[in-house]
């Protein structure tokens, strides 16, 4: 798996709630939800986030509540990865179970900033900010992982898997 795209940068713990207000939770429509993704945090977001980018930020992303529209809301906004220094273990379970890559690279973190182009080989684990040349090293995704990520999510691969 290959992703491409601009950095969104964003600071720590960004909860839920912020992802995705709790006023758009009575859908569960990926567009709609796209729609409303960070608009209290960054208000240009749906307006500037392009298929393709990333979204970089710092430790305890998607702590909070343990709502999957948090990251069905991101990957439906044309978000494709999101890299870390950390993650609320629901929000990074519910991630894979969506379908949205996540990968925890504190290096990265640090070094890439809002508007870099950066490059994200997920079965290498290898990171590189396009924009600057420097090159990290994450952790890779173990296959099963892949193949949830691949299929967008594990309903999807779990269909896959039973032929339906």
């Amino acid at each position: 798996m290959h992703f491409k795209g601009t950095a969104h940068r964003y600071g720590r713990d960004i909860d839920t709630d912020v992802i995705i207000p709790a006023r758009y939770l009575n859908t569960s429509d990926p567009a709609e939800l796209a729609k409303h993704c960070l608009e209290d945090l960054d208000t240009e977001f749906v307006r500037k986030v392009r298929p393709g980018d990333v979204i970089v930020a710092d430790e305890n992303f998607g702590c909070g509540s343990s709502r999957e529209h948090a990251p069905i809301a991101i990957k439906a906004a044309g978000v494709d990865v999101v890299i870390a220094k950390s993650f609320a273990r629901i929000f990074y379970r519910n991630s894979i179970n969506t379908g949205l890559a996540i990968m925890e690279c504190p290096e990265a973190v640090d070094a890439i900033s809002a508007g870099d182009v950066v490059s994200v080989d997920a079965d290498s684990g290898t990171i590189v900010d396009e924009t600057t040349g420097q090159t990290f090293q994450a952790q890779p995704f173990p296959p099963f992982i892949r193949e949830i990520i691949e299929a967008g999510g594990l309903i999807n691969r779990t269909k896959e898997r039973l032929g339906k």
